[in-house]
């Protein structure tokens, strides 16, 4: 396990945008932690990394949002009111061809064993501390890629 700490949004954008240029078709990223922890930030610099043009917000009504990257696309999802339901979303199909980041990993079922679990801590209202727990061989090369084990 790897811990960083962002002092502003600017920075947890950046951080975003390093694993998303070394992110793979196929990863997904379970982001966990609080309201307003950060989860939201970092996938907007994933996106960027991606190469994604378009703005990138939070799919919390919608549950999927989905955005059209260089190379490949970029899933965004947010499970939080998937909590107490179960869905099946069909998202496991297109699992292969996209990069999938999942908000509220706890409340969706089809999470995957191998994926980058990336945990917010709130410390104040700019700074964050974030974990990152590899399970899987290619996560960490990912982690490796991007300096931060």
């Amino acid at each position: 396990m790897y811990k960083i700490r962002t002092n502003s949004e600017s920075e947890t954008i950046q951080l975003g945008e390093l694993l998303g240029k070394h992110a793979k078709k196929g990863m997904v990223f379970a982001l966990k932690g609080d309201l307003a922890g950060g989860k939201t930030t970092i996938t907007k610099g994933i996106g960027k990394g991606l190469g994604v043009k378009g703005v990138i917000n939070s799919p919390t009504f919608t549950i999927l949002k989905i955005y059209k990257g260089e190379e490949f696309d970029l899933y965004h999802i947010d499970a939080y009111r998937l909590e107490n339901n179960d869905y099946d979303l069909g998202l496991d199909e297109n699992m292969e061809d996209v990069l999938m980041v999942i908000e509220w990993p706890e409340y969706y079922s089809e999470l995957p064993e191998e994926r980058l679990e990336i945990e917010f801590t709130y410390i104040d209202d700019d700074t964050r501390e974030i974990r990152f727990e590899a399970k899987g061989e290619k996560y960490e090369k990912l982690l490796e890629e991007c300096g931060l084990c």
